[in-house]
This record gives structure tokens, sequence and C-alpha cells, in this order.
């Protein structure tokens, strides 16, 4: 796993505003937004790769219409 924060490339299109992710020290997955880098979601990786999975599905395409 990176050990930096990794975001999509289609962030760029957001002028740099992103949602970032990476694996903690803990194995932990951390989440945070560009704009406020010092608050973070922590989940985990079992966690993510189900929200993840459903992602895939469409189940949350209606949060980005």
């Amino acid at each position: 796993m990176p050990n930096h924060w990794q975001k999509s490339t289609s962030s760029t299109q957001d002028g740099g505003n992103s949602v970032e992710v990476i694996a903690n020290s803990d194995g932990m997955i951390e989440i945070r937004e560009s704009e406020t880098p010092g608050e973070t979601i922590v989940t985990t990786p079992k966690k993510f790769a189900l929200w993840i999975e459903g992602v895939k599905r469409g189940e949350f395409d209606h949060f980005a219409a």
C-alpha cells in the first residue's frame, strides 16, 4: 500500500480539491478531503473494500448527480 495520501487522477477536474486515502501505520484506512486535511474518517480495510464494491456496482451514483 502507498505510504502517502492518494487521490484519484480525476480530482484535478475540481481544481485540486479531492478526497484522499491512506493506510495508516496501524493498517487502518484514513479518508480526508484535501481542503480540510486535519479531519479524517478512519475505517477498516474490510469495510473500505465493501464500500468500494458498492461504488463499482453504482449504489452511490445518485450522490454524484
